[in-house]
Protein backbone atom coordinates (compact mmCIF):
# COMPACT_ATOMS: atom_id res chain seq x y z
CA UNK A 1 0.00 0.00 0.00
CA UNK A 2 1.31 3.46 -0.83
CA UNK A 3 0.94 6.66 1.11
CA UNK A 4 -1.76 9.16 0.30
CA UNK A 5 -2.14 12.90 0.78
CA UNK A 6 -4.52 12.03 3.64
CA UNK A 7 -1.72 10.09 5.36
CA UNK A 8 0.63 13.04 4.93
CA UNK A 9 -1.84 15.53 6.37
CA UNK A 10 -2.74 13.21 9.25
CA UNK A 11 0.91 12.62 10.15
CA UNK A 12 1.73 16.33 9.87
CA UNK A 13 -1.08 17.20 12.29
CA UNK A 14 -0.62 14.32 14.75
CA UNK A 15 3.17 14.61 14.86
CA UNK A 16 2.88 18.33 15.71
CA UNK A 17 0.34 17.56 18.45
CA UNK A 18 2.59 14.86 19.93
CA UNK A 19 5.57 17.23 19.85
CA UNK A 20 3.61 20.05 21.46
CA UNK A 21 2.23 17.79 24.18
CA UNK A 22 5.50 15.86 24.59
CA UNK A 23 3.38 12.74 24.18
CA UNK A 24 5.83 9.89 23.66
CA UNK A 25 3.25 7.20 22.88
CA UNK A 26 1.39 9.39 20.38
CA UNK A 27 4.68 10.22 18.62
CA UNK A 28 5.86 6.61 18.48
CA UNK A 29 2.50 5.42 17.14
CA UNK A 30 3.25 7.35 13.93
CA UNK A 31 6.44 5.39 13.16
CA UNK A 32 6.84 2.02 11.45
CA UNK A 33 8.53 -0.69 13.59
CA UNK A 34 11.75 -0.42 11.55
CA UNK A 35 11.67 3.38 11.11
CA UNK A 36 14.71 5.61 11.36
CA UNK A 37 15.46 9.21 12.33
CA UNK A 38 18.52 11.07 11.07
CA UNK A 39 19.57 14.31 12.78
CA UNK A 40 22.59 16.01 14.34
CA UNK A 41 20.60 15.78 17.57
CA UNK A 42 20.97 11.99 17.50
CA UNK A 43 24.74 12.28 17.84
CA UNK A 44 24.37 14.86 20.59
CA UNK A 45 21.74 13.13 22.74
CA UNK A 46 22.69 9.50 22.11
CA UNK A 47 26.45 10.12 22.23
CA UNK A 48 27.08 8.28 18.96
CA UNK A 49 29.25 9.00 15.94
CA UNK A 50 26.39 8.23 13.57
CA UNK A 51 23.40 10.57 13.49
CA UNK A 52 20.84 7.81 12.88
CA UNK A 53 18.47 5.98 15.22
CA UNK A 54 16.89 2.79 13.83
CA UNK A 55 13.95 0.80 15.17
CA UNK A 56 11.19 1.55 17.66
CA UNK A 57 13.18 0.63 20.78
CA UNK A 58 15.91 3.18 20.06
CA UNK A 59 13.33 5.66 18.77
CA UNK A 60 11.64 5.47 22.18
CA UNK A 61 14.89 6.27 23.95
CA UNK A 62 15.76 9.11 21.55
CA UNK A 63 12.31 10.77 21.55
CA UNK A 64 12.22 10.55 25.35
CA UNK A 65 15.50 12.45 25.48
CA UNK A 66 14.27 14.99 22.91
CA UNK A 67 11.13 15.75 24.91
CA UNK A 68 13.13 16.03 28.13
CA UNK A 69 15.74 18.43 26.71
CA UNK A 70 13.86 20.73 24.30
CA UNK A 71 15.28 24.26 24.72
CA UNK A 72 12.91 27.25 24.84
CA UNK A 73 13.97 28.21 21.29
CA UNK A 74 12.40 24.96 20.01
CA UNK A 75 9.08 26.48 19.01
CA UNK A 76 6.62 25.11 16.47
CA UNK A 77 5.81 28.00 14.13
CA UNK A 78 5.46 26.78 10.55
CA UNK A 79 3.33 27.61 7.54
CA UNK A 80 2.04 24.36 6.10
CA UNK A 81 3.69 21.40 4.45
CA UNK A 82 4.45 20.00 1.02
CA UNK A 83 3.82 16.42 0.01
CA UNK A 84 3.57 14.20 -3.02
CA UNK A 85 1.72 11.64 -0.89
CA UNK A 86 4.89 9.63 -0.30
CA UNK A 87 7.23 12.28 1.14
CA UNK A 88 6.17 15.10 3.45
CA UNK A 89 8.30 18.13 4.31
CA UNK A 90 7.97 21.43 6.15
CA UNK A 91 10.13 24.17 7.58
CA UNK A 92 10.39 25.78 10.99
CA UNK A 93 11.89 29.12 9.85
CA UNK A 94 14.25 30.98 12.18
CA UNK A 95 12.10 34.12 12.04
CA UNK A 96 8.70 33.62 13.63
CA UNK A 97 6.01 36.02 14.87
CA UNK A 98 7.27 35.41 18.44
CA UNK A 99 10.97 35.95 17.69
CA UNK A 100 13.73 33.59 16.65
CA UNK A 101 13.16 29.87 16.86
CA UNK A 102 15.29 26.87 15.95
CA UNK A 103 15.44 26.71 12.15
CA UNK A 104 14.75 23.14 11.05
CA UNK A 105 13.42 21.29 8.04
CA UNK A 106 11.56 18.01 8.59
CA UNK A 107 11.39 15.39 5.84
CA UNK A 108 9.46 12.15 6.31
CA UNK A 109 9.01 9.18 4.01
CA UNK A 110 5.55 7.69 4.53
CA UNK A 111 4.67 4.06 3.81
CA UNK A 112 1.49 2.21 4.80
CA UNK A 113 0.31 5.26 6.74
CA UNK A 114 3.41 5.39 8.97
CA UNK A 115 6.70 7.27 9.05
CA UNK A 116 9.36 5.01 7.60
CA UNK A 117 12.26 7.42 7.42
CA UNK A 118 12.53 10.82 9.17
CA UNK A 119 15.27 13.36 8.50
CA UNK A 120 15.77 16.66 10.30
CA UNK A 121 17.99 19.29 8.68
CA UNK A 122 19.33 22.04 10.91
CA UNK A 123 19.98 25.69 10.10
CA UNK A 124 22.74 27.84 11.54
CA UNK A 125 20.67 29.21 14.43
CA UNK A 126 19.60 25.73 15.60
CA UNK A 127 23.16 24.41 15.30
CA UNK A 128 24.43 27.27 17.48
CA UNK A 129 21.89 26.33 20.15
CA UNK A 130 23.03 22.70 19.97
CA UNK A 131 26.69 23.71 20.31
CA UNK A 132 25.91 25.82 23.38
CA UNK A 133 24.06 23.04 25.22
Amino acid sequence: MTATSNDAERIYRLWDEALGNKDLEAALALYAPDASIESPLVQHLMQTTEGIVRGKELLREFVTRVFRTNPPQRKRFKQGFFSDGRVITWEYPRESPDGDQMDLVEVMDIRDGLIQRHRVYWGWYALNILRQS
